[in-house]
């Protein structure tokens, strides 16, 4: 077995932090995602080009839907075909979770992309060095553990969506209260209760999913005012879509985006915490409204 090795390359002592990518969402401020870019002068992890295969991280719109999973698009850039099986992200800014055992067969110049799960964000840690460690079995039978570098800023912008919603709810503490059911609708509260500093906290938009939307009663914004230690939404949930189709493909009908910003800086959406009970009910309504 064969592991690439990494090395260490040195950041000029005059130079600063590198920038956020200009593709982060811009409900993603960088003033809001914790910084773990080395100090200048210190030395940044750089994974070598392994000969023959490259590797990209992308997120289509079924990985955002399911979560927790990107594509490894791999490249045989090579002369030699070869068959990856298994594939696992290595990034120290994510917990890691076990290979994924697959059977991909590469002939020279094709690319396939590889359903990839990955771990909890862990925001104390930058994404780099970034990877993806491939298990290759070559056409003479020799087997190889590599770590190939994974090109593109999908897993920075997942990094730094995820971290973002942790620094709002270190002040912020968001729950639903009292779903009720009320025929065609189901009704409750969007509470947000302050756990640490004095910043007003404003909420600016209410997502719904495929197949429901929760309607706030009132406009927002709304505003958890300087030094107030709790606000209620009311908020109503409608059945949205029943046709069979929706019904069939949605991934999660149960996620509603809250945007949500803490003083100055711009808002981060931070999905709507559900517990089983909670989804039961707003299941019970499609089942009321779309059997209707």
């Amino acid at each position: 077995m064969r592991r690439a090795a990494a090395v260490l390359v040195l950041v000029l002592a005059g130079c600063g932090p590198a920038a956020p990518p200009s593709s982060a969402p811009s409900s993603v401020p960088s003033s809001a995602v914790p910084s773990a870019v080395p100090s200048a002068g210190a030395p940044v992890e750089v994974l070598p080009d392994v000969p023959g295969i490259t590797a990209e991280a992308v997120q289509q719109r079924t990985d955002a839907a399911i979560g927790g999973q990107v594509q490894v698009r791999v490249t045989d850039t090579g002369a030699e075909p070869f068959t990856v099986t298994a594939v696992q992200l290595d990034s120290p800014g994510f917990a890691p979770l076990p290979p994924r055992g697959v059977t991909a067969r590469f002939a020279p110049g094709q690319t396939i992309d590889l359903p990839t799960p990955f771990g909890d964000v862990d925001c104390s840690a930058g994404v780099d060095p970034l990877g993806a460690r491939l298990t290759v079995l070559r056409p003479d039978g020799a087997v190889e553990d590599l770590q190939v570098p994974l090109t593109g800023d999908t897993m920075a912008r997942v990094h730094a969506g995820a971290c973002a919603a942790q620094e709002v709810l270190a002040v912020v503490g968001i729950a639903v209260e009292d779903l009720a059911d009320a025929g065609r609708t189901v009704t409750g509260e969007v509470v947000l209760t302050r756990r640490s500093g004095e910043e007003p906290v404003e909420v600016s938009r209410l997502g719904g999913s495929v197949v429901l939307e929760p309607v706030p009663d009132g406009d927002l914004p709304v505003t958890l005012a300087a030094g107030a230690r709790e606000l209620r939404v009311p908020v109503t949930f409608d059945a949205e879509r029943c046709d069979p189709h929706a019904l069939a493909e949605v991934k999660k009908p149960f996620v509603f985006p809250l945007t949500v910003a803490v003083g100055d800086r711009a808002g981060v959406p931070v999905d709507l915490p559900l517990d089983d009970a909670q989804r039961a009910a707003l299941q019970g309504l499609l089942d009321r409204v779309c059997a209707g």
